[in-house]
């Protein structure tokens, strides 16, 4: 395609998105419901070349706009766009997957979009025509395949996703637009049986309830849930913050406590003020925006901080696929109120939650919306369950939106190439300042297997040393490190008429010893022939496609962190290392070619966090048998191992 066809094509969208812009308002003024449209922006062509035009990726930018008109607020809005074009969803603003999906995502058979940040659209009426309250924008971006510009990417239908609503046929604005207009449904009836209907409960990685357990006019308890839904995804040293809506204040805790122990903001505020016979060296936290932390094992008994089922582990959440037990926390709290809100009924939910981890996937939460009481069993009474007294329930997600770098990283190496491809160049970040000691583009250089076993800056003669036997260039300056705390080697070791093997190897380069550790492997189109992990725990995973899961036996489940070498004076530190060969029968994946790729992860993960994969693959040199080099460094690798176990 022509430079010329080109800046035709974009300023015609330039100049499309203007006037939609103003017949839009023009068409959302006569929609007296919920207004929904889907605009195109922009897009180009994406590598690589290739000669069928119907597999040529393009990436999209579009722009969804929700719109209530209406007289209702409208809860918790959705909305499905019938994507048509085998389109894959990058980012999404103000909006996640309904279904859970961690974005990125193949979308390309349509997709429920719902809100993150602004989830409920207030009236005209309620706001004095407030667009910010009324309506949502979300930025979309991502690829598709096969629609070349000038042509425009259209779904192919658009509607309104919430129960009780009729949308009309969607229309076409131009070639880049297309609206529908929805509005209630007269005859819809909900099979709620309560007196106020709830919000139904929404599915995503992790759900955090906010549960009423007792009530009193100026303070209630609350229980508050963490539960993991992800099968990759975990926490550790979870760290839960949120914001209070009307100053309150955490007076006592059980089963975690608050980061910060401080009363002042509350001895020097309003709630010192109206408090005046209340003890505040009592209180836990008078924060606006309070930080909760779990407790030690060794609290779980303590009559006073624990006792709370689900309690007390140290800030781990597990996923379900590795111990459904461990998959949850819980801890109570007793929260005072103050003025207008002291009466039992008047309850309001913390907004703008957030949870994090020390070594974990980022996950964006949504806003907590009302739903029925949660029922647990009563503990007086076992035939009998005990309801709460209101509910709210949070969604968060796992996204790598705007994530700059991992955590971890992977290296690929195979028997038949003597080089090992390292992780990639600031895969885990890199200095303020890489110019004045390394380069921060500079691709990776090829290693000696051996070279694997010692840390980034000893690695340096090994480096130009086989760059000098291989007749490799050395950059000047030196490429920066990967930066990542974990390292994952994937070594293709064996492929023969019946079946394969690889080994992978395990690397703590950090302080940090991790405790049940467990990786994942993404393998396309090798899963189905996987058969046995010898030193791991591994099964092939039914909750996510093509994913082999691997934990440590009992009493290998601990990667150790590093330490120092034998000799600390001379010997570089030795990272923490575990270490295991994967089979696979080639009955179930007939055709796989091992050596031309298929025998290399297309995603690895490590405690939940998605690692950086090398952009090439080792190339065969054709020769079958395995190089004495690597030979020397799986034998050394594995009595190392061994002895240190």
């Amino acid at each position: 395609m022509s430079m010329h066809v080109h800046v035709f094509f974009f300023l015609t969208v330039a100049i499309f998105s203007a006037t939609s812009s103003m017949s839009q308002s023009q068409t959302a003024a006569s929609c007296n419901g919920i207004f929904v449209s889907y605009v195109y922006t922009g897009g180009e062509r994406l590598p690589p070349n290739v000669s069928d035009t119907a597999e040529q990726p393009y990436r999209f930018e579009s722009t969804l706009t929700v719109l209530n008109n209406g007289l209702e607020e409208l809860k918790s809005w959705k909305v499905f766009v019938g994507f048509q074009h085998s389109e894959w969803l990058v980012s999404a603003s103000n909006a996640v997957l309904a279904d859970g999906t961690s974005l990125p995502a193949a979308v390309g058979n349509g997709t429920v979009l719902s809100g993150s940040t602004v989830r409920d659209l207030k009236t005209a009426v309620a706001t004095a025509g407030d667009l910010t309250q009324m309506q949502v924008q979300v930025e979309l971006v991502g690829s598709l395949l096969g629609v070349a510009p000038p042509s425009v990417p259209m779904p192919r239908s658009l509607t309104l996703a919430n129960d009780g609503f009729l949308c009309g046929q969607p229309s076409r604005e131009g070639s880049n637009e297309t609206h529908v207009c929805c509005a209630r449904d007269p005859s819809f009836k909900t099979n709620m049986s309560t007196d106020e209907e709830f919000l139904p409960r929404e599915k995503g990685d992790l759900s955090i309830t906010y549960d009423i357990i007792r009530t009193y006019d100026s303070n209630y308890w609350a229980e508050v849930t963490i539960a993991n839904h992800n099968s990759l995804g975990r926490l550790d040293n979870w760290r839960l913050s949120w914001d209070w809506q009307n100053d309150e204040f955490i007076y006592t805790t059980k089963g975690a406590f608050p980061l910060n122990v401080d009363s002042s903001d509350c001895v020097f505020g309003s709630q010192g003020n109206f408090y005046k016979e209340l003890d505040f060296s009592n209180v836990l936290n008078c924060e606006r925006r309070p930080t909760i932390v779990d407790l030690p094992p060794s609290r779980f008994n303590d009559s006073e901080l624990g006792q709370i089922p689900f309690c007390c582990r140290n800030g781990t959440i597990l996923p379900p696929t590795m111990d459904p037990s461990m998959s949850a926390s819980r801890f109570q709290m007793q929260v005072f109120k103050m003025p207008p809100n002291l009466n039992r009924s008047t309850i309001t939910a913390p907004r703008n939650w957030e949870i994090k981890g020390t070594f974990n996937p980022h996950y964006e939460c949504g806003h907590p919306i009302r739903v029925s009481p949660s029922e647990s069993p009563d503990p007086t009474h076992s035939a009998s369950n005990k309801s709460s007294i209101a509910s709210w329930q949070v969604v968060c997600n796992i996204t790598n939106t705007n994530r700059e770098t991992r955590k971890c990283c992977v290296s690929f190496s195979a028997y038949y190439n003597e080089s090992v491809i390292p992780c990639k160049t600031c895969a885990c970040g890199c200095p303020s300042n890489p110019e004045r000691t390394c380069s921060a583009t500079s691709q990776a250089m090829l290693l000696p297997p051996e070279a694997l076993l010692v840390p980034f800056e000893n690695r340096t003669q090994k480096a130009v040393s086989w760059a000098e036997i291989q007749r490799l260039p050395v950059p000047n300056p030196m490429p920066c490190g990967d930066n990542c705390g974990v390292s994952i080697n994937w070594h293709v070791a064996t492929d023969y008429r019946k079946g394969w093997s690889a080994r992978v190897t395990l690397f703590n380069w950090g302080e940090t010893s991790f405790a049940d550790w467990f990786a994942a492997v993404q393998m396309e189109k090798a899963a189905k022939g996987f058969e046995e992990v010898y030193s791991f725990n591994g099964s092939l995973l039914e909750s996510v496609e093509n994913t082999i899961f691997m934990q440590g036996k009992e009493g290998l489940n601990f990667l150790v962190a590093e330490t120092d070498g034998s000799n600390p004076r001379k010997d570089p530190r030795v990272p923490g290392k575990q270490q295991s060969v994967i089979s696979f029968t080639k009955k179930e994946t007939p055709g796989i070619n091992v050596v031309g790729g298929d025998g290399f992860p297309s995603k690895v993960f490590f405690n939940g966090e998605e690692c950086s994969l090398p952009s090439v693959l080792p190339s065969c040199v054709a020769r079958p048998e395995v190089s004495l080099a690597t030979m020397m460094f799986l034998v050394m690798l594995l009595s190392i191992i061994f002895m240190s176990q």
